[in-house]
């Protein structure tokens, strides 16, 4: 009995934090989820809605890389200092230019590979690309670093954005743990009930049911988001993320000068984009998507990045780089090397946005933050139906007979 009456107590006190991480949270959580419901798509709305920049006609056979680059300086009168090189026969390829003596990164170019045409460029914007501009403000930054005023003296409105956004975070986070404790039934006899929805009682019963069955089949997923969102709002929080992974290094430490490493040789050269990617898929022997950037001065390396590309592709790049004389490997940074601790640490990325085993995560994270967005909704619902509860009627007195003698 003692047992009994003391995990009620802890139930009830586990089902008021929940009640109050929801309510604080709730609107904001709808906001963050909803936008990042949508963000979860951000390349594939871009490209289906702006087919034009990204697709092409597969006609005969694809120019090769230096071909397209030596006719985009010529036409453009710039250097190419970055190649975005993809071997899907119906997509465009990037590459981006800049002038000698232009500031920033320069403009990229979307080409088609067969004809050289240039397509567009990232100048240019589009109604998908404002409209995923605004998705992405609303789930960082709930939309104030587009506020010009400022709204506190202390922060910017970006930093107040993240703050707000990051607070709730770690409520919804609260929530979601609070809220395991609460699912547990009452009697473990009945705790296949927790797992379905009883769609052919009441309205209240079925937005209840929802609530508590979404949200526990979601579970591990809407951790994962909750566990990696703060990670672009606290200082603190990022910092403990990465040392926990190991992957934190002290912007301020001084390394001795018998700790550095010798620094690597690298030799100028003439050298075609396709000996690039040639050196490459020898060292990195599977299909992919890469991302070269190409040397500024004699003396640096051409930097290569692959990403591996497929329905289950798993995230996280291989980096190489290559000595542009001999077109030698002289790094390989490759991401199945790394510690599985360093590994989860560097992927905080493609974990929270669910890229983290391509397509086929994307659809999972897409699900459970559609859930994660109806949360705080079917939680409001179930407190103010407990609320609009009537008090049970009093019984009237029965009036008695009284004979007369």
């Amino acid at each position: 009995m003692k047992n009994s009456t003391l995990w009620q107590s802890v139930r009830h006190i586990f089902n008021e934090i929940h009640l109050y991480a929801g309510l604080i949270s709730g609107i904001i959580v709808i906001a963050v989820c909803l936008s990042g419901t949508i963000y979860v798509y951000n390349t594939e709305i871009r490209e289906s809605a702006n087919p034009e920049l990204y697709s092409v006609e597969e006609s005969g056979a694809r120019k090769s890389a230096e071909e397209l680059k030596l006719k985009l300086e010529g036409e453009l009168e710039s250097k190419v200092v970055g190649v975005n090189w993809n071997t899907d026969p119906e997509s465009s390829v990037q590459f981006t230019l800049k002038k000698e003596e232009e500031k920033g990164r320069g403009t990229t170019y979307y080409v088609n590979p067969y004809t050289g045409e240039i397509l567009g460029d990232s100048g240019v914007k589009t109604a998908a690309s404002e409209f995923m501009g605004y998705m992405f403000s609303l789930h960082r930054w709930l939309l104030l670093d587009r506020v010009e005023e400022p709204m506190m003296e202390s922060m910017s409105n970006r930093d107040l954005g993240r703050f707000i956004n990051g607070v709730a975070t770690l409520l919804f986070t609260l929530g979601v743990l609070t809220g395991i404790v609460i699912w547990f039934p009452k009697k473990v006899k009945n705790w296949r009930q927790g797992l379905k929805v009883k769609w052919n009682a009441n309205w209240k019963r079925v937005n209840h049911d929802l609530h508590n069955t979404l949200a526990f089949y979601s579970l591990i997923f809407l951790l994962i988001m909750g566990a990696t969102g703060p990670f672009w709002s606290f200082q603190w929080y990022r910092e403990g993320w990465q040392k926990t992974w190991d992957t934190y290094r002290d912007p301020n430490a001084k390394v001795e000068e018998s700790a550095k490493p010798e620094p690597l040789a690298f030799t100028p050269g003439e050298f075609t984009l396709d000996e690039v990617l040639e050196a490459t898929d020898a060292a990195l022997p599977y299909e992919g998507v890469y991302r070269i950037s190409l040397p500024g001065k004699d003396n640096e390396p051409i930097s290569v990045s692959k990403y591996r590309s497929g329905f289950f592709a798993r995230a996280g790049a291989d980096q190489l780089k290559i000595n542009a004389g001999t077109l030698a490997v002289v790094e390989a940074n490759l991401f199945s090397d790394l510690p599985m601790r360093q590994q989860v640490g560097r992927s905080v990325k493609s974990l929270h946005t669910g890229e983290i085993f391509g397509q086929f995560t994307k659809f999972i994270w897409f699900l459970a933050c559609l859930i994660a967005t109806s949360l705080p909704i079917t939680g409001t619902l179930i407190w103010l139906n407990k609320k609009k509860k009537k008090p049970t009627k009093k019984r009237k007195p029965v009036a008695r007979t009284v004979e007369m003698a």
